[in-house]
């Protein structure tokens, strides 16, 4: 009897044990913005007169129980009560290996995007298909994130809208007439980029394609970089058609 009192309290008292750790809740918080330089690249073509260009970044903590876990920079989206996602920024070492003796020469930069779980205190990096943290500037609605993506060779520019459920994006078209240039600047077919200077070196960071406007009712979508005209897609779900002028006029007779 004294062997069987001694198993149930055990058992109890593991259970216990397993119910306190499956409510323990997360203190999910930001630290507090500081501002920090970030370099976004070259200034020049030309090899002996180029300088790194420094812009400020405001950057700030990501505590969960009150640990850092990683640093942010802009403001959250909460895609749901529960979840949320905000964009990283890390350091990196840009120091050269004839340096190695010298201390580590840290780099600020501005990273992809993080899902953050306020239930189980989880960050998880999102992958999103052709985002650029340099050029890309995505906007949330939702579970949806539209932003201009970059090809793998640096060349062409892609209007991207990813859903966080899914793998592959539910568009990812080329935006026709533009193309990166070797300096970082972009060819839109004649017409300067807004942000660039007048040599079509890079300006600043997301210059080369602005944040995505989205609409609600009908679900819409467009993108409008500086020297294309601008493309307007209606969001159906896992499907995205391109609105045409027509499409308007029927809309708008309804």
């Amino acid at each position: 009897m004294h062997r069987y009192i001694v198993t149930l309290l055990f058992i109890l008292s593991c259970n216990l044990t397993l119910a306190a750790s499956a409510t323990k809740t997360h203190t999910i918080a930001f630290g507090k913005w500081t501002t920090v330089q970030w370099n976004i690249g070259q200034t020049s073509l030309d090899p002996n007169q180029s300088q790194k260009k420094l812009v400020p970044l405001k950057i700030r903590a990501l505590l969960v129980d009150t640990r850092l876990r990683e640093f942010t920079v802009g403001a959250p989206h909460d895609v749901t009560e529960r979840i949320f996602v905000v964009q990283r920024a890390f350091r990196i070492n840009d120091s050269l290996p004839q340096e190695s003796n010298s201390p580590p020469h840290w780099q600020w930069q501005r990273g992809g995007w993080l899902l953050v779980d306020r239930v189980t205190g989880r960050v998880t990096p999102i992958n999103l298909p052709e985002f650029d943290p340099l050029n890309s500037a995505a906007s949330w609605y939702r579970d949806y994130a539209a932003y201009c993506g970059v090809s793998e060779d640096g060349k062409k520019i892609y209007a991207v809208v990813a859903q966080l459920s899914r793998r592959k994006p539910v568009l990812n078209k080329p935006i026709d007439g533009l193309t990166i240039l070797e300096s970082g600047g972009i060819d839109s077919g004649g017409a300067r980029p807004s942000g660039t200077a007048g040599d079509q070196t890079r300006g600043l960071p997301d210059s080369l394609c602005p944040s995505p406007a989205w609409q609600r009712s009908p679900t819409r979508v467009a993108f409008e970089p500086a020297g294309v005209n601008k493309q307007t897609f209606a969001v159906r779900g896992h499907t995205i058609d391109l609105i045409t002028d027509g499409d308007d006029e029927e809309e708008a007779e309804k």
